[in-house]
C-alpha cells in the first residue's frame, strides 16, 4: 500500500508510537546504565599499575573509569533532556 504524498494520517496511531518509543528508551536508557556498570568493574579488577601525570602516579584504574563515568554522565544528562521533551509535547 503507497501513501499518497500529502496524506493524513491518523493522529491516534502516533501517539502509541510516541509512548511505545518513550519505553523502548528507556529500556535502553537501562540497558546502557548496565553495561557502563559492568564495563567500570571490568576495567577495575583487570588493569594494574601506575602512570606518571603531571609529574605524580595516578593509578591505571582511575583513567578508564574517568572515562566511562563521562560516558554515564552524558547518557543520563541526553535521557532527562529527552524526558523533559516527551513532557512538553
Amino acid at each position: 500500500m503507497r501513501e499518497e504524498p500529502g496524506a493524513v494520517v491518523d493522529a491516534g496511531s502516533g501517539r502509541e508510537d510516541w509512548k511505545r518509543s518513550g519505553e523502548e528508551l528507556d529500556r535502553k536508557f537501562r540497558i546502557a546504565m548496565v553495561l557502563y556498570a559492568i564495563l567500570a568493574a571490568v576495567s577495575w579488577f583487570t588493569l594494574d599499575g601506575k602512570l606518571p601525570i603531571g609529574g605524580r602516579l595516578v593509578e591505571l584504574r582511575l583513567i578508564p573509569l574517568v572515562i566511562i563515568g563521562g560516558f554515564a554522565l552524558r547518557t543520563v544528562m541526553a535521557m532527562k533532556a529527552e524526558k523533559i521533551r516527551r513532557e512538553k509535547k
